[in-house]
């Protein structure tokens, strides 16, 4: 039984699998990082409520070092140990082309993996969080590149913050907007799914597909027109991929 955990900045998403099943998920505020162990073990119905039946844990965590700590203490039993993963050269049938491929990051990488496991063929990775990636597979399994941008809630709370006379207040999406908080939100939107478009223009052909996750994937789903599989689960996804593979090596 493992411990799958994408800690990103703003949320930790987890889950627990045994073999190929996925017994139990959830997430969590980062925020409350320190009482990650009380709420895994309340949120699954494991043995006596304890994590010591856990056997592996494996982690990405783009939080910094005081959640990498908090993640760290998961009171699993003594002689687990919790990995932390690190985007490598070559992994699970893909190539990192990053020119210095330790620099990418954990959550990227992860992605990139479960993605190439799920769709086998080109395809543009998107992940839709604090920051809005935007990455690309070959039809070789290989990583090109990809862009960083600020996600949607990012752009919209910067915008307001940096601005004077913009209060915040939730718009919602129209085409052409006539009210301020309309023209934020659809702004944001807008731009979102603009650089998606833009990087998805660059395949040889339309239907390549895009992989979408992330919290704010279902903001832009129907806004984006080219061929879609959203997931909600990338980066565990391919974090149980790298733990497969190391368990037969």
């Amino acid at each position: 039984m493992m411990l799958l955990i994408d800690s990103g900045n703003t949320r930790i998403k987890w889950a627990i699998v045994k073999g190929v099943d996925w017994l139990c998920s959830g997430i969590l505020p980062v925020a409350q990082a320190g009482e990650l162990s009380q709420h895994l073990a309340g949120s699954c119905d494991l043995p006596g409520k304890s994590l010591n039946v856990i056997e592996q844990v494996w982690v990405s965590n783009v939080a910094g070092e005081v959640v990498a700590r908090h993640i760290s203490n998961i009171d699993v039993g003594k002689n687990v140990k919790i990995q932390f993963i690190v985007a490598q050269p070559e992994q699970c049938s893909v190539r990192n082309g990053y020119s210095q491929p330790a620099q990418l990051g954990s959550d990227r990488w992860a992605a990139l993996l479960g993605a190439w496991h799920l769709v086998g063929e080109e395809c543009l990775v998107v992940s839709c969080g604090t920051a809005t990636t935007i990455d690309t597979l070959s039809a070789k399994g290989e990583f090109t590149g990809g862009l960083i941008l600020p996600g949607v809630e990012l752009m919209l709370n910067s915008l307001c913050a940096t601005t004077a006379g913009l209060k915040p207040g939730r718009g919602k999406y129209v085409p052409f907007p006539d009210n301020t908080a309309d023209a934020i939100f659809s702004g944001a939107i807008q731009a979102s799914c603009g650089a998606i478009q833009r990087q998805h223009a660059l395949f040889d052909r339309g239907n390549t597909p895009v992989v979408l996750s992330g919290g704010a994937a279902g903001a832009l789903h129907d806004h984006l027109m080219m061929p879609l599989r959203v997931v909600d689960n990338l980066v565990l996804q391919g974090l149980l991929m790298i733990a497969q593979e190391a368990s037969v090596a």
